[in-house]
């Protein structure tokens, strides 16, 4: 089973409106007391509203709307924005302890990516991994690595590809995602992320 987070960016416009009464309130500062007047009127003429000259205003912008889906293991995490998709695959799902060797039983998860990846005709993709905060940091970055460069080496077996371009990258106890002072959190720290830019 397979839970939904969509993140969301929300604009709300605050507006004081008639019916709202005056309270004589000591404590509240000066200046921030409910008013029964509307708000002040703005005059659209006024010079100082208007753009320079010669000023233009910026371009539109679409605000990124992230949607993650986490499976109820929490062994394996979807991000969708608006321009990549990314999947966070924890190390235990794909390796054994303090291993970089891929399980034969993670090769399915990889080749369910794979398909993804030709789904959206992707050439570009990253594959980082990631440890926690245990062992020494120069370990963690060599094992990330390590780790990284097997998935890389399993997709692009699947994908079988000669127009792919692969950033493959170890990043050790770098960027955690949750708190490492519990194993819980530790669990989400080691993992191995592959992301890919949406068809455009």
């Amino acid at each position: 089973m397979k839970h939904t987070l969509t993140l969301t960016t929300t604009l709300i416009l605050a507006l004081t409106t008639p019916t709202a009464r005056a309270v004589d309130d000591p404590s509240l500062p000066p200046g921030t007391e409910p008013t029964a007047t509307a708000p002040v009127q703005v005059d659209p003429n006024d010079p100082d509203l208007k753009l320079p000259q010669g000023g233009t205003l910026a371009a539109s912008k679409v605000l990124d709307i992230k949607q993650v889906v986490e499976d109820q293991t929490g062994d394996e995490r979807r991000e969708d924005t608006n321009a990549d998709v990314k999947f966070a695959l924890q190390a235990e799902v794909l390796f054994g302890k303090d291993s970089s060797r891929i399980t034969p039983t993670s090769r399915s998860r990889i080749a369910a990516i794979a398909d993804e990846i030709r789904k959206q005709n992707a050439t570009r993709i990253r594959v980082f991994g990631f440890t926690d905060d245990l062992g020494s940091s120069a370990h963690g970055d060599v094992l990330s690595r390590r780790r990284a460069n097997a998935v890389q080496a399993v997709l692009d077996g699947e994908l079988n590809d000669p127009n792919l371009t692969f950033d493959v990258r170890g990043y050790g106890e770098q960027y955690p995602i949750a708190d490492n002072s519990t194993e819980a959190g530790r669990k989400k720290n080691r993992r191995v992320e592959i992301t890919f830019p949406r068809e455009g």
